[in-house]
């Protein structure tokens, strides 16, 4: 006696409900995946081409009442921005922080700024610049 099976055979009506499950997903997964990338790429573009001045500490001489700070900014020719700095004393307090603005019309500018502590600082760090 031979039992006949009441499955359909393989593939031959359509996809099953777990196959199209299945692929759903796929799609659902590469887009939002897409997506991500396309998020990601926005904010380094941003991060990175929509800064127009930066800066860059070359040296620094201590006091016991103001720092000394080489800067090298590097801006568009038409951006007008500034820079912060902090100075911190050996125990790591903070002994001083200034804006130091940039608003000549060239691309680079080196230039020693003087800032002023509360105390003998002994560091000099650039916390960002900022365009206007």
């Amino acid at each position: 006696m031979s039992t006949v099976s009441t499955r359909p055979p393989e593939g031959r009506y359509g996809r099953t409900a777990d196959e199209r499950a299945d692929r759903t997903l796929k799609v659902v997964g590469g887009v939002l995946g897409v997506a991500l990338l396309v998020l990601i790429g926005w904010f380094a573009y941003h991060y990175v081409g929509g800064n127009r001045i930066s800066a860059q500490v070359i040296s620094f001489s201590t006091s016991d009442s103001s720092v000394d700070v080489h800067l090298e900014v590097r801006k568009d020719a038409d951006a007008d921005g500034y820079c912060t700095l902090r100075s911190q004393a050996e125990d790591g307090a903070e002994v001083g922080r200034a804006d130091f603005r940039f608003d000549q019309d060239t691309t680079r500018i080196d230039k020693v700024v003087t800032l002023r502590t509360t105390s003998r600082g002994t560091s000099a760090e650039l916390l960002g610049c900022h365009a206007d």
